[in-house]
């Protein structure tokens, strides 16, 4: 009889919690719940600037301001994005080829596009200009122009924009081929993912094999999540009859089916994509691309949502826990190219907030 009553006791105190939880995680699908986890978690940021204005780190993290300004309407988001360009003088980074140097010039394009203001976008049309005119210099193993799969978010999604707004097609042509090659060059077929490079590559002459603990191949959580959100940056600006559209919808449905494969329990991604088991903790970066390029996927008619919306809704729960007390978005991995073991709670990077920007301006869309 005892033993009957606690039994009881605890269904009704299991099932109790269990109600909490679930009433609580509908919470953070309301519209307010959203927009204001997304303002606590920027202005944490804002208030703890971090690298140069126009480093790839900030490029990323200014990408999600907008979408933050776009999600709220703003005024104060819209004076720091300017205060932000201001201080650039409207510049990309100093490097001429490297993608890294290019991202910050999205948030430019995005700006003019609401003020009309042409010094946003002046010095990026300049430094495209001379990056036609010269010829890259390969370096060994690096010898494509966009060696490195992150770099598929930092470039073509600015070069896109600015084919667009201009209505110039060669900076679409142009990143079409520099894309492409980066596809050949470390688009995994076997596995549907990216290698971050050619030295995380199998059966390269005269490059070592790397491998996980469990003698998988290394797959980068962060990096694949770059190249998903590049994907549906270059998808939310391609038109429906842009020939070369099919080939990016194709390369981001093979990419979300198998994403969704590796989701976890607690609807994060782990640093390593095929070894989670030697990176225990949910990673904020590359969780927060994925929970933006799939709630986009499922906002645009692409992806399924009966299949795809458990996967997002799980993982914006799992983010929503990321978020610490003081606002900002902790268990986001250190810079690094490769996975890594050494974040915890109170690690946060300005691209972590970003990623949670840009989920948060897909997910408060969903119907």
């Amino acid at each position: 009889m005892y033993k009957t009553i606690i039994i009881l006791l605890a269904a009704v105190v299991f099932g109790g919690t269990t109600q909490a939880q679930k009433a609580g995680n509908e919470k953070l699908f309301k519209d307010r719940t959203i927009k204001k986890t997304m303002k606590k978690a920027l202005d944490w940021q804002l208030e703890h600037p971090k690298h140069e204005l126009y480093d790839w780190t900030n490029g990323a993290f200014y990408a999600g301001v907008f979408a933050a300004y776009e999600t709220t309407g703003s005024k104060k988001i819209w004076k720091a994005m300017y205060e932000m360009g201001e201080a650039n003088e409207w510049k990309p980074g100093p490097r001429l080829h490297h993608a890294d140097d290019h991202v910050i010039c999205q948030t430019y394009i995005d700006m003019y596009r609401v003020s009309g203001d042409k010094k946003m976008i002046e010095p990026f049309i300049a430094t495209l200009d001379e990056f036609m005119k010269t010829p890259y210099e390969a370096d060994g193993i690096f010898e494509k122009t966009w060696w490195w799969c992150d770099a598929l978010f930092m470039a073509p999604p600015a070069f896109v924009k600015l084919g667009m707004t201009l209505d110039d097609d060669k900076y679409l042509k142009l990143s079409d081929k520099l894309w492409k090659e980066t596809y050949d060059l470390l688009w995994d077929k076997e596995h549907q993912l990216y290698a971050r490079d050619m030295s995380y590559k199998w059966n390269v002459p005269g490059i070592e094999k790397k491998q996980e603990a469990n003698g998988r191949k290394i797959f980068w959580s962060r990096g694949n999540g770059w190249v998903m959100g590049g994907l549906v940056r270059v998808l939310s600006e391609l038109p429906e009859d842009y020939p070369n559209r099919d080939f990016y919808i194709q390369n981001y449905k093979e990419m979300a089916a198998k994403i969704v494969s590796l989701q976890q329990e607690d609807g994060l991604w782990r640093a390593s994509l095929l070894d989670p088991e030697s990176f225990p903790g949910g990673e904020a970066s590359g969780s927060g691309f994925y929970c933006y390029a799939l709630a986009w996927g499922i906002n645009n008619g692409i992806l399924d949502k009966e299949t795809y919306l458990p996967a997002v809704e799980k993982a914006w729960v799992g983010l929503n826990g990321l978020i610490q007390p003081d606002g900002h978005v902790g268990w986001c991995q250190p810079i690094g190219a490769d996975p890594r073991k050494n974040f915890e709670a109170d690690s946060w990077e300005v691209y972590g907030t970003g990623a949670f920007l840009l989920a948060g301006s897909e997910v408060i869309k969903l119907d």
